[in-house]
């Protein structure tokens, strides 16, 4: 799990995408293209839904107080999910729209070679944006494969940017051929074709993070790989009969609530249940330091 505090990668698509998107709209101007102005606002709005995410890392931050005992740490999954609402509406809506009113008024593609140029500079650095984030990924998943690690990690924000990048990716591409077949067709309605196929790529990245985003919101199991380790632990306490129940839930990249209840041996006192209860918390917290908080009640049933 990522650190709440990690913010490169963020601040690395947001410059990235800040140059990007002067670079389109001067050619959105010049050449008139449709596919290029949806382009140009999808870039555009990735650069405020950064700052958004930004703000839900600095808010995550915040250390807990009385009315929020444990912490703002889904403050960061709330902003997550707001950012895929953006994306949806801000970025593929709207490139749906200038779509198909460019297929109903179709205008003529002027100076292809500088959207071709601009394109091409853009989908460079998309590119190696996308990929600073493929092996960031890499590097936390392990030994889980790729599109699974996608759908359980609980870093909202890796997640989010990643899916921005790889869309933008797609999207570039689509533009690029949209604008070539309408430069060497002399129909405007490829490059209006182009532009929905971007925003309906646009409207899928956003469906998709929506509802991971979303099952973070209202509460995610931790990782499974954690749960185990509880288990094995509370296995090997000599102390320990049995873990009746165990619940985790994801506050945050980084913080895990955790519940449990256990049955001890017979006939400890109540000051050896309450010492080998609490080293159990201990030994967890050692080997797990993203369990911000434990609470383990001792029962029989």
């Amino acid at each position: 799990m990522a650190d709440a505090h990690h913010t490169s990668h963020i601040f690395q698509a947001l410059a990235v995408n800040a140059a990007i998107t002067a670079a389109k709209g001067v050619a959105a101007v010049y050449t008139g293209s449709g596919a290029m102005l949806a382009e140009t606002l999808h870039t555009a709005s990735d650069c405020g839904n950064q700052l958004l995410l930004l703000l839900g890392v600095r808010r995550a931050r915040q250390a807990p107080d009385a009315q929020h005992p444990l912490g703002y740490g889904r403050s960061l999954y709330f902003w997550s999910f707001i950012v895929a609402l953006l994306l949806f509406t801000g970025g593929g809506v709207f490139s749906i729209y200038e779509g198909v009113h460019k297929l109903q008024v179709p205008e003529p593609v002027e100076r292809v070679w500088l959207g071709v140029a601009i394109l091409g500079f853009s989908l460079l650095l998309e590119g190696w944006s996308t990929w600073g984030n493929v092996k960031e990924l890499s590097a936390r998943r392990g030994a889980t494969p790729f599109f699974q690690y996608l759908t359980r990690t609980k870093d909202s924000d890796l997640v989010v940017i990643f899916g921005e990048n790889a869309a933008a990716v797609v999207g570039l591409v689509l533009a690029l051929a949209a604008l070539g077949l309408s430069a060497a067709t002399g129909d405007g309605r490829y490059d209006a074709v182009g532009s929905i196929l971007v925003g309906c790529t646009l409207v899928a990245v956003a469906i998709f993070l929506g509802r991971e985003v979303a099952s973070l919101l209202i509460g995610e199991q931790a990782d499974p790989a954690l749960e185990a380790a509880v288990r094995a632990e509370v296995a090997n306490d000599p102390s320990m009969q049995a873990l009746l129940s165990l619940i985790t839930v994801q506050q945050g990249p980084g913080e895990v609530l955790l519940a449990m209840k256990v049955r001890l041996q017979d006939g400890l006192s109540g000051a050896e249940v309450v010492s080998a209860i609490n080293a159990l918390e201990r030994r967890i917290k050692a080997q797990q330091p993203h369990v911000r908080w434990s609470f383990v009640e001792p029962d029989d049933a």
